[in-house]
């Protein structure tokens, strides 16, 4: 059995389509196709169910699947604990974020390559259930995600922050000099919100519910940009997560007004899967995810904004 025939079966899995898997593998297809076929013949099993075009693994394939996967994602340690030996950490961390909290995974990255300047990584906005199927099928090292999902599975987890919401609204609404608002004050708001499948949408919702009113947006988006887009025409009002003002602040015309908020919001953090030995990688991000403190720095930028609107920090809290 051979390491490149494990890619190929990966590839397989991931694109689903026998030529798209040989060109990320960057083969012909009957070479693929021969050496999948190989491999069957070797483990005795039949691992793909073919037709007219790749119609998915067979139960036997799916359990190869997982174990090339491990094989796989174990040579790439090997090769990333020899380079540390070598003298300095070389390879990709693959990390993937919630869109959420993509505003601030730059906090991480930038120290992170700054400290391991021979080492790179690659970024994917995720939801998180993809972000759960992705750390159990060893294609990320390492996730920023709500630490508070039941449907991570076994993993180990690293928190950042929490999240604090603000109402960002025009200068010139009827809320814009409160000291904090409600959640009832800000449901009766012309409102741009997350779409209702988004976690961070429906831990507002929470809130909003509590309040006992529910948010009609009239406009919804999936991309915290896609929000923001919508503020510089001093029209709407949005909610935010604190933490996005690292990346975007507070649009020209707009007031950033606290609301009331339980004492400890949602919980952010990295998760990386719950197997031995961690890898070189990830093990590395943690590192600077610990000395990096997001949470302090993430207050601080609110503390600022607060201020430059005539709010008391402690109101933030």
């Amino acid at each position: 059995m051979l390491l490149r025939q494990l890619e190929y079966l990966v590839a397989l899995a991931r694109e689903r389509h026998f030529a798209r898997a040989a060109d990320a593998c960057y083969v012909s297809q009957p070479s693929l196709s021969a050496a999948i076929r190989k491999l069957e013949q070797e483990l005795d099993v039949p691992i793909v169910r073919r037709g007219r075009r790749f119609e998915g693994l067979t139960p036997e394939g799916e359990r190869v699947l997982l174990w090339a996967q491990r094989i796989l994602a174990e040579r790439d340690a090997l090769r990333h604990e020899l380079s540390v030996m070598r003298g300095g950490l070389t390879g990709t961390l693959r990390l993937g974020a919630i869109p959420t909290a993509m505003p601030v995974v730059s906090l991480l990255t930038t120290p992170f390559c700054e400290r391991h300047d021979q080492a790179r990584v690659t970024l994917e906005s995720l939801s998180s259930r993809d972000i759960t199927q992705k750390l159990a099928g060893f294609e990320l090292d390492v996730a920023m995600t709500y630490l508070d999902d039941d449907t991570l599975g076994s993993v180990r987890k690293t928190p950042l922050y929490e999240e604090r919401y603000l109402l960002l609204t025009p200068q010139d609404s009827d809320l814009a000099n409160l000291p904090v608002a409600s959640w009832g004050q800000v449901a009766e708001q012309p409102l741009c919100l997350l779409s209702p499948q988004m976690r961070n949408r429906r831990i507002m919702n929470g809130y909003f519910t509590d309040d006992g009113v529910s948010a009609e947006p009239a406009i919804e988006s999936d991309t915290v940009s896609g929000l923001y887009s919508h503020l510089h025409g001093n029209h709407w009002s949005t909610v935010i997560s604190h933490a996005w003002l690292h990346m975007f602040g507070v649009p020209d015309g707009m007031r950033v007004v606290p609301l009331k908020s339980p004492a400890h919001g949602p919980r952010v953090g990295l998760v990386i899967a719950a197997r031995s030995p961690e890898p070189v990688l990830a093990r590395a991000l943690l590192d600077v995810a610990r000395q990096a403190g997001v949470h302090t720095a993430l207050d601080e930028l609110l503390d600022v904004h607060l201020m430059g609107s005539g709010y008391s920090s402690e109101l933030a809290g």
